[in-house]
């Protein structure tokens, strides 16, 4: 089972090492016991937003980085959960485009027009 609380901790973490910093810098500056936040990155505590906003402040981390990163993770453990279990993984939705006619381009010339796009979100079709 995958654990959010464990994620976010490695990331809280991770965060805190970048900059070089200790837990008892970071715990003062959030105004969390140090025990307490030892036990977050670890895993170990459910931290609620009012902790985890004095932390990213502490750190001077966006909470929206942090939960992007945090959401980054998430997908990969499972990914490889699914991959461990030999699951088949869902291919990726491809949006529905709109046709376009190189005919309805008034006064532009078909062999000038050039159409950028993704390569997995373009179907050729010769007419």
């Amino acid at each position: 089972m995958i654990l959010l609380r464990r994620l976010l901790g490695d990331v809280l973490r991770r965060q805190r090492q970048r900059q070089g910093r200790t837990l008892r810098e970071v715990s003062s500056s959030a105004r969390v016991s140090l025990g307490y936040l030892s036990e977050v990155e670890r895993g170990q505590k459910e931290a609620s937003s009012e902790l985890l906003s004095a932390i990213c402040d502490a750190l001077d981390v966006r909470m929206s980085e942090l939960m992007r990163e945090v959401s980054d993770e998430l997908a990969l453990a499972e990914l490889a959960r699914s991959a461990a279990a030999s699951e088949p993984v869902p291919a990726p939705v491809r949006p529905k485009l709109n046709s376009v006619s190189v005919a309805s381009l008034a006064g532009v010339p078909e062999d000038r027009v050039t159409i950028k796009a993704p390569a997995e979100a373009v179907d050729v079709v010769a007419a």
